[in-house]
């Protein structure tokens, strides 16, 4: 997507629609789902869903994966005690899903993993799925996290929140 495609789709595309395509129910059920799958595993999942970027920022050249990187810094999803937070990012008007994840993670998870994740959130958000495509990133995060860090039943602290954030 070239700068003017991407400053046409954060001036026009359809972000207005944020709130319609995550009623609070959904949100209900993404934190719900985002609690309930922490129990699996070491790690802590933040789901950040951003309408568009600001024109003077896009002209500036700031990409959906650098803004994704500076979210995952601003909700302090690098300081848990395992460094092993994710952050799966939406960027609504350039319908973008980055997936970031702290260091811990990123050793021993390929990012081709992360990939098939977004890839399958995007199928279902262009069908129009918005619900099946949060649960299902959320529950594919899950299962990762699961595999590289097991929780091994040890219970733990919930160190970030779990309800996913407009920002």
């Amino acid at each position: 997507m070239t700068r003017t495609q991407r400053l046409m789709a954060n001036l026009f595309d359809g972000w207005f629609q944020m709130h319609r395509r995550f009623p609070p129910a959904l949100l209900d059920d993404m934190t719900a789902a985002i609690a309930d799958g922490e129990h699996m595993h070491l790690g802590e999942v933040r789901f950040a869903i951003e309408a568009r970027l600001a024109p003077q920022t896009v002209l500036a050249g700031l990409d959906p994966h650098t803004r994704a990187r500076q979210v995952f810094g601003q909700l302090g999803v690098w300081d848990t005690e395992h460094n092993c937070g994710v952050l799966i990012y939406l960027l609504m008007a350039e319908h973008r899903i980055e997936i970031v994840a702290d260091r811990g993670i990123a050793r021993r998870v390929k990012p081709d993993e992360w990939s098939a994740i977004c890839a399958g959130m995007q199928e279902s958000f262009a069908a129009g799925q918005w619900r099946a495509g949060a649960l299902r990133g959320i529950t594919d995060v899950h299962a990762l996290l699961a595999k590289h860090f097991p929780s091994h039943g040890k219970a733990r602290p919930d160190e970030l929140p779990d309800r996913p954030v407009f920002l």
